[in-house]
């Protein structure tokens, strides 16, 4: 009886080890029974949260799922927009299992390379349909948060034969072919430069106009100035002439005789000048009598 012993203790200690399992905190635990997925009452797999499980030995296995939140970075995928014109987008998908036993059965045993492999095919089906659909400017600018969104709601929809919840997906950047980059920056080029030839050509008549204008005030004020300088100087002839007009009334005699030292004065400037005059003319009238008579 005590050879027994010994064996049936080692044996229950085996079973009762190989009957006892533990799921890790972030995980979760399953039950497979014969090749099938151990079931609820509401016919889904039965989840077994973390802490420590019991199962059958020897006909049940545990199959233990990472059921935090997982990020799929993808490859960059070349599409085609509805200008049949290549883009390289990069996108991201943040997901995580929803039902356990279909993410199982679907994934062949759990595999998480097949799972996003399963995903990631019916992620480059939603953005290839979608960016069809779509020019290069919306993509990149105007439409780009409704490309992600309609993206994110077809997934969400066609995910669940994986078993699994697509939370979130994000473009990350969208790149252009070469050939695609060069003729775009050559028509961004080309707009530039129209853009500069009209702009220097409404500076040059915008210049023309201020020049024009500053020409008109220009000649304006030289034309102002000059009336009032004749003016001024028709004012001053006329006050000279009036000042000549009173002295002449006060002094007729010494004003002649001033006229004539003028006279004397310009005709005899140089000195090889010869003046044939009768010497009894009234030219000479003031030499020959130097002396004014007082009034």
């Amino acid at each position: 009886m005590r050879k027994l012993l010994v064996p049936l203790i080692i044996v229950s200690l085996v079973f009762g080890l190989m009957s006892v399992f533990v799921v890790d905190e972030g995980d979760r635990g399953i039950v497979i029974r014969f090749g099938r997925v151990l079931k609820a009452d509401d016919d889904m797999a039965k989840i077994y949260p973390p802490g420590l499980h019991f199962k059958w030995p020897v006909f049940d296995s545990v199959k233990v799922l990472d059921a935090r939140i997982q990020t799929m970075d993808d490859q960059s995928d070349r599409f085609v927009t509805s200008e049949k014109k290549d883009v390289i987008i990069d996108s991201y998908v943040k997901w995580k299992i929803k039902d356990f036993g279909q993410y199982y059965l679907s994934t062949g045993g759990g595999n998480r390379l097949t799972a996003e492999a399963l995903l990631q095919r019916k992620v480059s089906d939603g953005l290839r349909a979608e960016i069809g659909s779509k020019t290069i400017k919306e993509i990149v600018s105007e439409k780009r948060e409704q490309v992600m969104a309609d993206v994110l709601a077809d997934l969400q929809e066609s995910s669940s034969d994986i078993g699994i919840e697509v939370i979130d997906l994000r473009i990350k950047k969208i790149n252009l072919p070469d050939e695609i980059s060069d003729s775009i920056y050559e028509r961004m080029r080309a707009e530039r430069e129209a853009v500069a030839r009209r702009h220097r050509s409404q500076g040059r008549e915008r210049a023309e106009v201020i020049r024009a204008q500053a020409e008109l005030e220009v000649a304006t004020v030289l034309a102002e100035a000059e009336k009032t300088a004749r003016v001024t100087r028709g004012e001053a002839d006329a006050e000279v002439a009036k000042v000549f007009a009173d002295a002449f009334n006060k002094e007729p005699e010494f004003y002649n005789f001033m006229r004539s030292l003028q006279a004397y004065r310009n005709s005899f400037n140089n000195k090889g000048d010869i003046m044939v005059v009768d010497p009894n003319s009234e030219f000479f009238q003031y030499m020959k009598e130097p002396t004014l008579k007082a009034n």
